[in-house]
């Protein structure tokens, strides 16, 4: 089944009598098995319509070409590969990119320190984490203020605990209280001790992407990290057409280490693309495919994404708008281009424009969840914490939406057929005119029946009432804090947290702070 639980507890150091009492009173942590999907892709676009988009890109690669700046290395490894360079414009004849990208896997697994916990991402899975990269973060008792490690490491506890989300994430926010060029190593050190679910590395610049190689050696192993994928990281592209070498700087460590990259056009319909779904398609389509094509140029068959981050802009203010159908043609669309292409799709996520955890939230965050379900979407970045157009990580939010990533695993079940699914004994019991609710059948399946929540209430009035008529953000915000309060760090050797330390605290003594 789909979302079959795995179960781990923290086992107290030590042995005898103390460690048996430990282990039986400890808080058991239920996570769901990434999804599998047992219903069809959405598909919006024509045979026709897909040919046409995939000559359009074909000929923006030839003809119009894409940027790789400050970075003479790509250069050379495209013009050796035949493409044409002019200045850092890299022209890439017909059919050479999708040659290239070939190599890359259609499916891949990212192996978490748990082993139950491992991921795979394509196919038709679905995988999904946390929002990624919100300067700010807000709850009820705080407000909106600047992130801290404190919050970060909060929030990776809550991702720890969640029964639905498979995946720790990346920078689920931005610790301002930390040095920019030392934080990554705080919110790796977060990921590996804090949870013990897979995660994502550092890619604002080469050398942090070196460091997360590096404490991934220590905590799986050298040799381990070397034949297997422990790290999937996002790799932006500066749309429109644009590779620059940070990021490329970061793909190159991560392709050469077989580390997957997650490709992905961040696209502002009618800022950084064209205002029409067919243009913004055909744009993401070309970029998508520089990209890939040059993680295999650094590593054939280093695993790969096919991203896309779209939203539409609002005419009037200039701002991202989020839960808009032209979004969810894009997100459809972008789906079958991936499949077409045999790779993995990065794309959705709980999307919303709203301030504060409200109605407009729960709206178009609805929307995008289930968008990213149906388009077939296999890694979803952004699935939980998300508001205020990904200014915002909110920790009433994160459990709100956590909560909901319930349905998507019970929707993708799709329909049970078998002879308990068809029901027929129960309705033969029943008969005209009676009730299902002391029947055989009811009672053998009402335990798992139905998706129930963790978090809305569904009381009488009267109950709701008494117990202060709390709407959803306060019954979220008791959801963290009892959360919070019966976290249990997941077991890890404790000689690997001390390199693990020891390595940070050394990397963070060899330089200077920058806050630049």
């Amino acid at each position: 089944m789909s979302d079959a639980p795995v179960t781990t507890g923290r086992r107290a150091r030590g042995g005898g009598g103390a460690a048996r009492r430990a282990e039986r009173t400890a808080i058991s942590i239920e996570t769901a098995k990434y999804i599998e999907r047992n219903i069809p892709n959405y598909e919006v676009l024509t045979e026709e319509a897909l040919q046409t988009i995939e000559t359009n890109a074909e000929t923006v690669l030839a003809e119009i070409g894409v940027n790789f700046v400050d970075n003479p290395a790509a250069l050379e490894r495209w013009r050796a590969a035949g493409a044409e360079i002019d200045g850092e414009r890299v022209r890439i004849p017909r059919g050479l990119a999708r040659k290239l990208c070939a190599t890359a896997p259609s499916k891949f697994t990212q192996h978490a320190r748990n082993p139950a916990r491992n991921v795979e991402i394509g196919g038709n899975t679905l995988v999904l984490a946390p929002v990624y990269g919100p300067p700010f973060v807000r709850d009820v008792e705080g407000g909106r203020r600047y992130a801290t490690i404190a919050d970060f490491e909060k929030f990776v506890k809550l991702g720890y605990m969640s029964k639905w989300l498979h995946h720790s994430g990346g920078t689920v926010c931005e610790p301002t209280d930390i040095a920019v060029n030392k934080r990554h190593l705080d919110m790796l050190l977060a990921h590996m001790v804090y949870s013990d679910k897979p995660f994502m590395g550092a890619v604002t610049e080469p050398s942090r992407a070196q460091d997360s190689v590096e404490m991934c050696e220590i905590l799986f192993g050298k040799e381990f990290v070397r034949d297997h994928t422990v790290m999937t990281s996002l790799i932006n592209i500066n749309s429109p057409l644009t590779f620059d070498s940070t990021m490329m700087g970061a793909l190159e460590v991560y392709a050469a280490n077989n580390q997957a990259s997650i490709i992905s056009p961040f696209i502002v319909g009618g800022a950084m693309a064209p205002v029409s779904v067919a243009g913004t398609l055909t744009q993401t389509l070309a970029e998508v495919l520089a990209g890939v094509a040059y993680s295999q140029l650094v590593r054939p068959g280093s695993p790969a994404i096919f991203g896309t981050m779209v939203t539409s802009i609002d005419m009037n203010s200039g701002a991202p708008t989020f839960g808009t159908p032209e979004a969810e043609h894009i997100t459809y669309g972008a789906g079958q281009l991936a499949r077409r292409m045999g790779l993995p799709y990065r794309s959705a996520g709980s999307f919303c424009g709203s301030k504060l955890p409200d109605a407009q939230a729960g709206y178009e965050t609805g929307s995008s969840l289930k968008m990213g379900l149906l388009s077939g979407v296999n890694f979803m970045l952004h699935a939980c914490g998300w508001l205020e157009g990904g200014m915002v990580a909110s920790f009433e939010k994160f459990v709100m939406d956590a909560d909901q990533l319930g349905t998507l695993h019970h929707f993708a079940r799709g329909v049970d057929l078998s002879e308990n699914g068809q029901a027929m004994d129960a309705i033969a019991e029943v008969g005209p005119g009676g009730h299902y609710l002391g029947c055989a059948h009811t009672q053998a399946n009402f335990k798992n029946a139905f998706w129930r929540t963790d978090l809305l209430d569904y009381k009488p009035f009267e109950t709701w009432d008494e117990e202060g008529a709390r709407d959803t953000q306060t019954l979220a915000a008791v959801r963290v804090k009892k959360m919070i309060d019966t976290y249990q760090q997941p077991p890890l050797d404790a000689e690997i947290e001390t390199r693990l330390r020891a390595y940070v605290a050394a990397k963070k003594d060899s330089m200077p702070d920058a806050f630049g």
